[in-house]
C-alpha cells in the first residue's frame, strides 16, 4: 500500500526524529478497527526498540478482539503540545506510526519485551527485581508487537523555523 505523502512537507521530522520522539516518548494512543466498524482508539504505555513497538495488556478485551480481527493499526505519540493563545494555535510535535499489530507467543520473545518494558518504566528496580516481577506476571502476560510499514512527524511551522526539532536523537 502506498502511503500519502505528508501535504507541508517542511514541517516533516526526519526519520531520525521520529525515532527520537518514539524512543523518549512514555504514552500514546493506538487505534484498532473495533466493533460493529467504529475506531477504537486506547491510549497505552509503549516501549520502542529496534524500529518496533511492545505494549502489554489483558489476554482479553475489546483492544486484543480487534487485533486478532484486524492486525493493521496506527499508533500516535505526541511529544510537544504547547498552548499559544496569542497565536491561536500550538505548536506540536508528534509522531504516527502505521503497522500491523501481533500477539507475541513466544516465551523468550514475551520475556525480552517485558524486561524492556521494565527497564523503561521502572529503571530504578534491579535486574533481579525486574526478573521475578517478569516470572510472577507471564501467566497472565500478553504482550502486542506493532511492526511499522510507515512512520511520519510533524511539528508546527513555528518549531521548524526556531531549530527546536528534536536534534538530539536520543
Amino acid at each position: 500500500m502506498e502511503f500519502r505523502k505528508m501535504r507541508r512537507d517542511g514541517q516533516a521530522l526526519t526519520p531520525a526524529q521520529c525515532r527520537a520522539v518514539l524512543a523518549r516518548g512514555t504514552s500514546g494512543v493506538l487505534a484498532v478497527a473495533g466493533d460493529g466498524g467504529y475506531p477504537y482508539a486506547v491510549p497505552l504505555s509503549y516501549a520502542w526498540q529496534e524500529d518496533r513497538l511492545v505494549f502489554h495488556c489483558a489476554k482479553a478485551g475489546h483492544k486484543l478482539d480487534a487485533i486478532i480481527q484486524e492486525p493493521k493499526a496506527s499508533f500516535c505519540v505526541i511529544d510537544q503540545d504547547q498552548v499559544v493563545p496569542e497565536e491561536y494555535t500550538t505548536y506540536f510535535r508528534s509522531v504516527i506510526v502505521f503497522g500491523r499489530v501481533r500477539v507475541v507467543e513466544d516465551e523468550s520473545q514475551l520475556r525480552a519485551a517485558a524486561a524492556l518494558l521494565g527497564r523503561k518504566y521502572a529503571p530504578e528496580h534491579t535486574s533481579e527485581q525486574l526478573e521475578q516481577a517478569i516470572t510472577q506476571s507471564l501467566p497472565r502476560l500478553c504482550v502486542l508487537e506493532l511492526i511499522p510499514d510507515c512512520i511520519s512527524g510533524k511539528e508546527a511551522v513555528e518549531l521548524s523555523r526556531a531549530g527546536q526539532g528534536p536534534a538530539n536523537p536520543v
